[in-house]
């Protein structure tokens, strides 16, 4: 038998047969290679954390970016934070998976992911009126505000990060997003009162410019903390452009009415629908109704003036100022607990396509009486069409 011969048992293989094998086997790989591709982009997603030591060179970390990239566009997962209340404004913490459906524009979700630790880091924006309509309020605002920012950052470690903003007659970031308190109290601290309101640009610039570009809908939570009458005068932009704008940067507004009680103020209203329209809530500490014997409450409209009726409601002996203070700090102190006691929902919508429209979301728990929030909606556009412009003055 001589070399390159076959022998009785063995058969020629025909070199078409064997590129056909090969020409099989690159596929087969190709197939495992993209199955393992879109498992680490969902585990990204739902936030798995992912070993860093599997790309240890440049080339290969800009291999797994442009993977990233390319997953993003086709494994599609909604996160939505969540927070359910009792009836008593309590948070609810004790449900499970099954108690929750979700729905998208209608039609009923299957939930892939629910946790309520680890959190995802906080990003917010804290957005404080600094019109001269606010001047008798600012000195409370900032007490206020300080022990806020305290309490959210207190951790040496923390993730959580803010940013500080303010409006007169047009806005401006103070503070770009640290997690280091002192230096956010230091710049509440240095605020003046000035003149102008530009609500709807404040919140407007601060969605557009920050919360665009404060990282992903899966990995943050982003929100903001607005301290406000909610009276506008000098917005270029609509309450429709802002609320659009919001929904875009996937960010729950929670406001805080500052109009004393007696004062009937229509703007309240627009703190409300801010709140209602993004999941977020509003507070109005303030309208506190006085006692009978006037010993208790706070200044009505028409007593500003009148020493007689100041003194019936302590104003000269500092109670009205103190309780406004403790008001206002309750209001910020609620927000943050219920910021920290949420449910994390994640799922892959059956709607897949990344079509720019709007998707409206509806989180219900199968529990009577309780109270839940959660962003109302979404646009399906891939993350990386969403580039913000550079951040600078607001209001524009």
């Amino acid at each position: 038998m001589g070399p390159g011969q076959p022998g009785e048992d063995e058969s020629v293989v025909p070199e078409s047969n064997k590129r056909a094998d090969m020409s099989r086997i690159i596929q087969f790989a190709r197939i495992v290679a993209g199955a393992a591709v879109i498992s680490m982009g969902i585990g990204r997603a739902y936030g798995v954390p992912q070993d860093g030591r599997r790309n240890p060179s440049g080339s290969a970390g800009a291999a797994s970016l442009a993977t990233n990239n390319t997953i993003r566009r086709n494994v599609q997962v909604v996160n939505v934070p969540v927070t359910v209340l009792d009836k008593r404004g309590i948070p609810v913490i004790d449900l499970t998976k099954d108690d929750f459906k979700v729905y998208e524009d209608g039609k009923l979700q299957s939930i892939g992911y629910f946790t309520r630790e680890p959190a995802p880091p906080l990003r917010i924006g804290l957005i404080l009126d600094t019109s001269n309509a606010m001047r008798q309020q600012m000195q409370f605002e900032k007490d206020a505000a300080s022990d806020f920012v305290f309490n959210i950052l207190q951790s040496t470690n923390t993730q959580n990060e803010i940013f500080l903003e303010t409006f007169d007659q047009s806005s401006s970031i103070i503070q770009d997003f640290t997690a280091d308190p002192q230096v956010l109290n230091d710049k509440i601290r240095s605020l003046k009162a000035g003149g102008g309101k530009s609500l709807y640009d404040a919140i407007y610039s601060a969605c557009r410019n920050k919360m665009l570009s404060a990282g992903s809908p899966e990995e943050t939570r982003r929100v903001l903390v607005v301290i406000s009458d909610g009276v506008d005068l000098q917005s270029t932009h609509t309450l429709e452009e802002t609320l659009s704008m919001a929904h875009r940067a996937e960010t729950a507004i929670y406001t805080i009415g500052n109009s004393p009680y007696g004062y009937d103020n229509p703007a309240d209203k627009i703190l409300r629908q801010l709140a209602q329209d993004t999941g977020g809530a509003a507070f109005f500490p303030l309208e506190k109704e006085p006692g009978a014997d006037l010993a208790t409450g706070y200044l009505s409209h028409g007593q500003i003036g009148d020493t007689s009726q100041n003194k019936g409601l302590g104003a000269e002996t500092g109670i009205y100022n103190a309780e406004r203070m403790v008001h206002l700090a309750d209001a910020l102190e609620s927000i943050e607990h219920e910021l920290g006691n949420q449910y994390f929902i994640g799922y892959t919508p059956t709607h897949f396509a990344l079509d720019g429209t709007y998707r409206s979301i509806r989180v219900v728990v199968d529990r009577k009486g309780l109270i839940v929030r959660s962003k109302p909606g979404y646009f399906a556009i891939a993350q990386q069409a969403a580039a913000p412009p550079p951040a600078g003055k607001a209001g524009n």
